[in-house]
């Protein structure tokens, strides 16, 4: 009975649970009257919209609960391979259906489904029109990302990893701020002009990963990812491969100098659309480097790593230093998590067992205290409906509880010890010592440039006199907006005092990585 569970398709259910609720938030319109235009009555909008609000949490819930019931009585994290493993025909000569997941995944798998529903609580009153599609939207983003991070087939990862800027796209430009930008002397609503420009770089990168795909194809006679990750590749052809996964993967993480998109869209994007940016899509550019790059293309990899070093040291010393002259909340987060997952690309390709784990655990809690202070600023802007950091000031002597969470989350951000955020930097900085000791000294100038930018924004937002007027009777956090932060404050609290449970999953599939990398790497010459 127990082996016939297990045997189950369940990473698809997960995968595709989401969906589920995206086709029944329109179904549940069905049937209610509409006037000439097709519109109908306020009362009936209103349900509509309560019911889609509900639709979209129940599903987002019942993956969340889902996802950790497979994951506790069906994975087995002493196991380094893959698991859950699911293959099905699907186009063809090689091309399969095929689902699996690992220590490096399955962790991201749970951060995903565990985001969503405070996504969705994020949104529940602050969005105000054409709610039912936006929470289509996030359903459907929700499955595309957990593909993502299930797909064990090349062509299967590609359409979850493309089909994830589609809601993406329309969450920003249909629901994003308002104001108005120039663009090649074009007047466009901000929002739309941060949309486009998040497509294209995503996609120009993605037109080169798919080019490449094609050639392993050709040249493996197939797309499954454990047989390619076996395929040994010419060291000449994995240099060209590995730079068109890295276009797109750089793009995603964001790597500097192809970070400019992530700013105006975090900026534009309504505050979950920030949080899910934050806490998920960025994850896919460092998860792609740790699946493709590294043991795909391990000779290529160990070549370009001091270029990657570089452009890591520059992520995070530069967009710190950016970070510290913003005046929009929303921006100074933005440029604060392109320097921090400059921690994770320069630990991935140390290509120690140290700097592997840290990048993956930093990305792990980058997801809990990125997202928390996006969630943070959403709180400030419900509110005042301005993301100015010169529009507040003493908001500690009316909300204390606020004040409370923002510290924490703002000290988590900058590294403290205790939170989990010290832990990914601490283990990324030892495998990065490990290669050389130089780029540890830089990378550490990040961590006090973190702490500078971070306590001047919680230093000018909560201290000094609460003298603007529109301040002055602004409430403090309600039980919707405690429940979102303190979940996401337990976890961060906990994996900084206790990291164990998390290292104990990554670390079986992390030492398989790290073992065939060096012995490849052995192989080639080195």
């Amino acid at each position: 009975m127990t082996e016939t569970l297990a045997s189950q398709p369940w990473l698809s259910l997960i995968t595709f649970l989401p969906l589920l609720g995206a086709i029944l938030i329109p179904a549940s319109r069905m049937g209610r009257p509409v006037d000439a235009n097709g519109q109908m009555s306020a009362k009936d909008q209103s349900m509509a919209d309560k019911v889609a609000k509900n639709i979209a949490l129940l599903f987002t819930l019942m993956t969340f609960v889902l996802s950790v019931v497979v994951y506790l009585a069906y994975y087995d994290p002493a196991l380094p391979g893959y698991q859950l493993v699911e293959k099905v025909e699907w186009l063809g000569d090689g091309v399969n259906y095929k689902m699996g997941v690992d220590g490096i995944s399955i962790l991201f798998i749970l951060l995903t489904t565990f985001i969503m529903p405070i996504c969705i609580l994020a949104s529940w009153d602050s969005i105000k029109h054409r709610i039912g599609d936006y929470m289509m939207a996030f359903l459907v983003m929700e499955t595309l990302m957990i593909g993502v991070f299930s797909a064990l087939d090349l062509f299967l990862f590609y359409f979850f990893f493309e089909g994830s800027l589609i809601p993406m796209f329309l969450i920003i430009g249909v629901w994003g701020s308002k104001g108005t930008k120039q663009f090649a002397g074009i007047e466009m609503p901000s929002r739309v002009y941060a949309a486009l420009k998040f497509f294209l770089f995503t996609l120009l990168g993605s037109v080169l990963l798919l080019v490449a795909m094609a050639y392993m194809y050709f040249k493996a006679g197939t797309t499954d990812v454990p047989t390619l990750q076996q395929f040994k590749f010419d060291a000449d052809v994995q240099t060209w491969l590995w730079l068109a996964f890295f276009a797109s993967f750089a793009v995603k993480v964001p790597m500097w100098p192809v970070h400019t998109w992530l700013p105006d869209a975090h900026v534009q994007a309504p505050t979950a659309g920030s949080v899910i940016l934050a806490a998920i899509l960025l994850k896919m550019g460092g998860y792609g480097f740790l699946r493709f790059s590294l043991p795909i293309f391990p000779i290529a990899s160990d070549a370009f790593a001091p270029l990657v070093f570089a452009l890591s040291i520059v992520a995070i010393i530069y967009t710190s230093l950016v970070a510290l002259a913003q005046e929009d909340m929303k921006k100074l987060i933005a440029y604060s998590s392109v320097a921090h997952m400059g921690f994770v690309t320069m630990g991935t390709f140390s290509g120690t067992e140290q700097g592997v784990e840290g990048a993956l655990f930093q990305m792990l809690s980058h997801g809990f205290i990125s997202g928390a202070l996006f969630l943070c600023v959403g709180v400030l802007y419900d509110r005042i409906h301005t993301r100015e950091i010169a529009a507040y000031g003493g908001l500690v002597h009316r909300m204390p509880f606020y004040a409370f969470l923002f510290l924490f989350f703002t000290l988590g951000n900058a590294g403290l010890p205790g939170v989990s955020g010290f832990v990914g930097e601490f283990l990324t900085m030892t495998g990065a010592f490990l290669y050389n000791s130089w780029i540890a000294f830089f990378a550490a100038t990040g961590v006090i440039l973190s702490a500078a930018y971070a306590l001047r924004l919680y230093r000018q937002v909560m201290y000094g006199e609460l003298s603007k007027p529109g301040l002055l009777a602004i409430p403090d956090v309600d039980r919707r907006e405690l429940l979102m932060l303190g979940t996401l404050m337990a976890f961060a609290l906990y994996l900084g005092f206790n990291p164990t449970p998390a290292l104990d999953v990554f670390s079986p599939s992390v030492d398989a990585l790290v073992e065939g990398y060096s012995a490849a790497i052995a192989a080639g010459g080195r």
